[in-house]
C-alpha cells in the first residue's frame, strides 16, 4: 500500500473533496484524520472507511481558529503518536463580484480559505519535523493560477494566496524534509457545485473551457493528491499541479 500506516489530517473532510481524500488515502493504508465543524457527516464519513477495512477518526476543527488547530492536532498525536500529512482542504466561495462583496463576507473567505491553511501549517511544521518530515498539500483552484472570467475576484485573491504560502512552505521547510505542493482543480463535479451545474448556461461555460471535455470528478483530485503525498512523488515540491483537464494550458 501506498500509504501504509501514514498518518493524515485532512481538514473540510466530512464530504466532498475531502472525503474523496479521505477514502482514497485510507484505500492506501493510511490512517485518517478528518477534520470538520459537521460531526454529524464527518463520523458517517469514518464509518464508511470503517466499513471498508480502513482506519479512520473525526476531529472537531474550525480551520479559521487557532486553538481548534492546536486541539485537533493534539487529538491526533494522542491516538497515533505522529503526523505525517496534512491536507489543507476545507474553503468556502462567497459568489458576489467586486462591485457588490460585502467587506464582511470578504473577511470570511481570507479567514477559511487562507488563515486556515496557515494555521494548519504553523501547528503541523513541529510534527512533521519531529517524525523526520512529511508532505503538505494546500488546495487552491485554477483561480490561484490564473485571471478567471467566471470566478469572483474574491477567491481568486484568496486562492493565489495559498499559491504562494504553499511555495514558500516548500523553500523554507524543504530542510526538514518537509513537501509542501499545492493542487489546481478547474470545476468539479461534486454535491457542493451539483444544483449550479443543473443550470445549462452554467455547464455549458465551465465544459467549454475544459480541452478534454468533461468536468473534473473528485476521484481526479483525489489520485492527484494521493500521488504528491505519496513516496512516488518524493522529489516533487513547491509543484502547482492543474487537475483541469488542460483549462490552464492556453
Amino acid at each position: 500500500m501506498r500509504l501504509a500506516n501514514k498518518v493524515a489530517l485532512i481538514s473540510g473532510a466530512a464530504q466532498g473533496l475531502g472525503a474523496a481524500m479521505a477514502f482514497r488515502f485510507a484505500e492506501e493504508g493510511a490512517i485518517v484524520f478528518i477534520g470538520d465543524l459537521k460531526a454529524d457527516i464527518g463520523n458517517q464519513a469514518v464509518g464508511e472507511i470503517h466499513k471498508k477495512g480502513g482506519k479512520a477518526f473525526f476531529v472537531a476543527l474550525d480551520v479559521t481558529s487557532e486553538q481548534s488547530w492546536i486541539n485537533a492536532l493534539a487529538a491526533v498525536v494522542k491516538e497515533t503518536g505522529r503526523l505525517d500529512i496534512l491536507v489543507n482542504n476545507a474553503g468556502i466561495n462567497i459568489r458576489e463580484p467586486i462591485e457588490e462583496m460585502k467587506a464582511e463576507n470578504f473577511d470570511a473567505m481570507l479567514a477559511v480559505n487562507v488563515k486556515g491553511p496557515f494555521l494548519g501549517i504553523k501547528h503541523a511544521i513541529p510534527l512533521l519535523r519531529k517524525g523526520g518530515g512529511g508532505s503538505i498539500i494546500n488546495m487552491s483552484s485554477v483561480c490561484g493560477l490564473i485571471g478567471h472570467a467566471f470566478t469572483p475576484e474574491a477567491y481568486t485573491v484568496t486562492k493565489g494566496a495559498v499559491t504562494l504560502l504553499t511555495k514558500t512552505i516548500a523553500v523554507r521547510y524543504a530542510k526538514d524534509n518537509i513537501r509542501c505542493n499545492s493542487i489546481h482543480p478547474s470545476t468539479v463535479e461534486t454535491e457542493l457545485v451539483a444544483e449550479r451545474l443543473k443550470d445549462p448556461r452554467f455547464r455549458a461555460e465551465r465544459l467549454g473551457e475544459v480541452p478534454l471535455g468533461r468536468l473534473a470528478t473528485a476521484a481526479d483530485v483525489a489520485n492527484a493528491a494521493l500521488f504528491l503525498v505519496s513516496d512516488e512523488a518524493a522529489f516533487l515540491n513547491g509543484v502547482a499541479l492543474p487537475v483541469d483537464g488542460g483549462a490552464t494550458a492556453d
